[in-house]
């Protein structure tokens, strides 16, 4: 079965930048190398702060986009947690379904 994970990065203004990779360890040096997201690319270096396995891509992919949808502070209670609470689990879950 193949891994699937969603990160969070601190660049280095202190902003956060959440993304899907199927290697963190090879994308975290990818943004650092500046051959990442333009984002990253403008705001180096990154540092990984937050990293969740999960078993597809398409969950992956739904929760990445969950996180980007967050406010900066209830992505650093999540980062916090280190675990993906259940409430956004759950929105997943319904976005599944429809």
């Amino acid at each position: 079965m193949h891994e699937h994970y969603v990160y969070v990065v601190r660049c280095a203004d202190g902003s956060l930048y959440t993304g899907y990779t199927r290697n963190p360890k090879a994308r975290i040096k990818t943004h650092n190398a500046g051959k990442g997201s333009r984002y990253t690319r403008a705001h180096r270096p990154v540092e990984l702060v937050a990293c969740w396995c999960l078993k597809t891509k398409r969950e992956a992919l739904q929760i990445e986009y969950q996180i980007k949808q967050l406010s900066r502070v209830k992505k650093l209670e999540i980062i916090e947690e280190m675990a993906c609470p259940e409430w956004l689990l759950e929105a997943t879950k319904i976005a599944n379904n429809m």
